[in-house]
């Protein structure tokens, strides 16, 4: 697994595998990878991956399985800082797809986008386009919202790999995207990247949450306020559980570390 030679720790956050990289660390780890065209699944945790990982084994494995399991929440970065982890930085999606896409376009590797609808789509192209206009986007694809069929997910594949694509970004939404990654690592010969609405941020058809409510783990907030219909289940079911959970494991943990039984 990655991190047994990895320049950074590993940890486990309820039962769900977080790396600590540094940003630089996890950049020219994700570039390197996808410089050699190796079939790679990056997943981007926050409390609702986490969460996701802890109900159900399946999805567990294909958290802990993957290649790097960055930070995103702050929630998780907290955790990470109360583990020993000093000065951890919180490695955010949207943050995480511009700075790739600035490494790309300086190396000239071939970056595609696989998921999400066709106007978001559009208009992150067309803001790529204007601030990296050397990056080589090859590949951009919206699926439909419903199961492919095995033909149609084959012929997405054969695009990928005619087109060349080395990162590719995919936005499917938890839990459908970590699983898609992991099935089709050895298939699909890029760095797959599960950003989520990262893609929605950055084109423009969703609003981000101020800086600061960011830094105070109150993105949820933002986000259940603009789309409360569609998150106050996710949000009811998985946060209280998850502070409770939470404070469990650094109780546990702090006795452990102190020797106390």
């Amino acid at each position: 697994m990655e991190p047994k030679t990895a320049p950074w720790p590993s940890y486990t956050i309820l039962k769900a595998r977080v790396d600590a990289p540094t940003w630089a660390q996890a950049l020219e780890r994700i570039a390197s990878w996808a410089e050699a065209g190796e079939s790679r699944y990056v997943c981007v945790a926050n409390v609702h991956v986490v969460m996701e990982a802890y109900d159900h084994l399946d999805f567990r494995q294909v958290v802990n399985g993957a290649d790097l399991v960055v930070p995103d929440g702050m929630p998780l970065v907290w955790m990470l800082r109360a583990m020993g982890r000093r000065g951890q930085s919180r490695l955010y999606g949207a943050e995480l797809v511009l700075r790739l896409c600035q490494i790309a376009e300086a190396r000239g590797i071939p970056v595609g986008f696989y998921g999400s609808h066709p106007q978001t789509l559009t208009r992150l192209l067309e803001r790529l386009r204007r601030d990296y206009p050397r990056l080589r986007v090859v590949y951009a694809h919206s699926p439909p919202f419903r199961p492919l069929t095995p033909e149609e997910d084959t012929q997405d594949v054969e695009d990928m790999r005619q087109k060349d694509v080395r990162i590719l970004f995919v936005s499917l939404g938890c839990p459908k995207q970590e699983r898609w990654m992991a099935d089709h690592r050895g298939r699909v010969p890029a760095v797959m990247l599960g950003v989520g609405a990262a893609v929605d941020f950055l084109a423009g058809t969703k609003p981000q949450a101020p800086r600061w409510m960011q830094q105070a783990g109150l993105e949820w907030l933002f986000r259940l306020l603009t789309e409360p219909r569609r998150l106050w289940r996710r949000y009811l079911k998985h946060n209280p559980r998850f502070i409770l959970l939470a404070l469990r494991q650094l109780y546990q943990w702090r006795r452990k570390t102190h020797g106390r039984t």
